[in-house]
């Protein structure tokens, strides 16, 4: 239908449309607004006397042949391009890894999905062999891309901080040789942080993400330490600490909500009272039965709270512009190609993790699943009809995403969320999708909010 090839909403005092196929973003007013709807199949005469008794018959007039213009110029009502035969990573082209440097951690957090650090095995650290290994593979099979992306993640990855050291230097080392640049990033929660690890992180992390829930009592509630005492005030000072120390340079202080906080608007402003700039609050990724799992009936708080926060939001940046909440960051001018846009986050194919043994697994959230098992550092992919299916897990394969508008923003979404969900990675997690909807209406009425 001709009426899915556009969206429209009114959020934050701003009437929005949005043209699904160009990715065009219009700030319309009322009037244009209720006209869209009887535009789609009505030519001019018809339409008049439908909005007459609202407004004026010229402004309607006016406002007709605004929208006509737009939709012959590809603004509105678009087609979409035509990538029915979509081709995706033909060279199978590695361009990022998550290293897990430790499957082991000094926290035990209620919702960790990584079952406290060492994802449903052995606790275990990666060697410094295995490491460079994980480099050179990535080296070797990134093709002409220059620039690669490193995340040391866990568990807890300072647990074993002098083979990120190492492999650092290690990086470095071969990059001339193989034309290459790479791009560090350490995941951590904190606990072990010193004033020597925040000068070595500052000094060569291109990107460091700290975690943190937000508020004392939501973090204590779940982030527990080995003692099972809370990590708040263990954690908030050396995080601080590192963020006034790191500059201009990239940062994330990362949270968590559950059905226990659902008020995770309070939570970012908690991060935004401590000085932290750049921010994102992520939902728990957790089975439906367990208590602080995301359930259905949570989704209309949930979806009201974005858009609370999102007004909230529009306040604190006119007042400090510095501040950044992830979700509500949106590129309307320098976004990926449609490709990109169709096929995602690349997990599987373009990104990999690798386990301290050295398997290789579409992404460190599946780490663990043995059917899920890529290969591994010396055999290289084996599982090639298992990474084909990633490959193909893209939006026009996704029956759920074919019509959506937000396909092109949320690019079918998480494929670990809807393997938990319906054990079917081509199965939109559908709680995940109205989230995701929600908080792209609420980043494009910021965005409208502060050009208005």
């Amino acid at each position: 239908m001709k009426q899915d090839l556009i969206h429209k909403f009114y959020l934050n005092e701003k009437h929005m449309v949005l043209d699904v196929n160009s990715g065009s973003v219009h700030m319309v007013d009322e009037l244009v607004y209720d006209l869209l709807d009887p535009y789609v199949g009505n030519d001019l005469e018809s339409i008049v006397p439908i909005l007459v008794n609202k407004y004026d018959e010229d402004k309607i007039r006016e406002a007709y042949e605004e929208i006509v213009y737009l939709e012959d110029n590809g603004m509105l009502f678009s087609d979409a391009d035509d990538i029915s035969n979509l081709k995706y990573n033909e060279d199978n082209i590695v361009k990022a890894m998550c290293l897990h440097v430790a499957h082991d951690c000094n926290l035990k957090c209620e919702y960790c999905f990584a079952s406290q650090g060492n994802f449903k095995g052995e606790r275990s650290m990666m060697s410094l062999e295995t490491g460079k290994k994980a480099l050179l593979y990535l080296a070797q099979n990134s093709g002409n891309r220059r620039n690669l992306e490193v995340d040391f993640f866990g568990g807890e990855p300072l647990m074993n901080f002098q083979t990120v050291k190492d492999l650092v230097e290690y990086g470095r080392s071969i990059e001339q040789e193989y034309n290459k640049h790479f791009r560090f990033t350490i995941t951590t929660n904190g606990v072990l942080l010193d004033d020597d690890k925040i000068r070595y992180i500052n000094e060569n992390m291109d990107n460091v993400v700290l975690s943190l829930d937000g508020r004392k009592s939501v973090n204590d509630a779940m982030r527990l330490t080995v003692n099972g005492e809370g990590s708040y005030d263990v954690i908030l000072p050396s995080i601080k600490k590192m963020v006034q120390a790191r500059g201009d340079k990239d940062y994330y202080v990362r949270g968590t909500f559950t059905s226990k906080n659902l008020d995770f608007g309070k939570d970012a402003i908690s991060f935004h009272d401590e000085g932290f700039k750049k921010i994102s609050i992520e939902p728990v990724v957790a089975p439906e039965d367990m208590d602080y799992a995301i359930r259905e009936e949570h989704l209309g708080r949930i979806l009201k709270e974005y858009e609370d926060f999102s007004r909230e939001y529009i306040s604190l940046t006119r007042k400090d512009e510095d501040f950044m909440f992830f979700h509500f960051m949106i590129d309307l001018n320098q976004g990926p190609c449609v490709v990109k846009r169709a096929v995602g986050c690349g997990a599987g194919s373009e990104y990999l993790a690798v386990t301290p043994e050295g398997e290789l697994y579409p992404c460190h959230q599946f780490v663990g699943e043995k059917e899920f098992l890529l290969g591994t550092l010396e055999t290289g992919i084996q599982n090639v009809e298992l990474r084909d299916r990633f490959k193909m897990a893209n939006v026009y394969n996704k029956e759920e995403c074919r019509n959506c508008w937000a396909r092109f923003y949320c690019s079918g979404g998480c494929h670990a969320n809807a393997h938990y969900a319906h054990n079917d990675i081509m199965k939109p997690y559908e709680i995940g999708c109205e989230m995701e909807k929600k908080r792209i209406e609420c980043a494009l009425s910021v965005l409208a909010n502060a050009e208005a």
